[in-house]
């Protein structure tokens, strides 16, 4: 299916909203550390409900660890600064959805090691800052689901 990369993640809420869509749309999720809360964290566990045990998610120790551990056709970063929006690309299983921390969004360092084209944004009026990064998530991983025929769901 597709890979969710969160570096950095900061909110519990928004992390434990993902864990419960990738366990209702079967993606891999992968949260590279430092992260901004423990994983027991009660918020992220109520967040989350009883999701924990259906998603599949790796932790890494850092950027480099998750890419060399990830099997990705292609990796995509979603960022405000991106030129391409993200419903004109389409998207093949295995592709990998790179986001950055709710407050700092990604590093220069991993962002100049992706070329413009795999640089992704969703639309929004221009007076706007960012979506939440779960809502985020959640149009990226349904848009690429989508394309192909939300294989295995119901």
């Amino acid at each position: 299916m597709f890979n969710i990369i969160l570096h950095q993640p900061e909110i519990p809420q928004n992390t434990g909203n993902i864990i419960r869509l990738c366990a209702n749309t079967g993606v891999q999720l992968h949260l590279i550390k430092p992260l901004g809360f423990i994983l027991r964290d009660k918020q992220l566990l109520r967040v989350g409900l009883d999701y924990h045990e259906f998603a599949s998610v790796k932790i890494h120790e850092s950027w480099m660890d998750c890419i060399n551990q990830i099997d990705s056709k292609r990796l995509f970063a979603i960022t405000t600064r991106g030129k391409t929006r993200y419903n004109s690309v389409e998207f093949c299983s295995g592709d990998a959805f790179l986001f950055g921390s709710e407050t700092k969004g990604l590093p220069d360092t991993i962002m100049s090691s992706i070329s413009d084209d795999r640089r992704l944004r969703v639309p929004m009026v221009s007076e706007s800052r960012s979506l939440n990064l779960s809502n985020t998530v959640a149009i990226m991983t349904y848009e690429a689901w989508r394309q192909h025929g939300f294989q295995s769901g119901q």
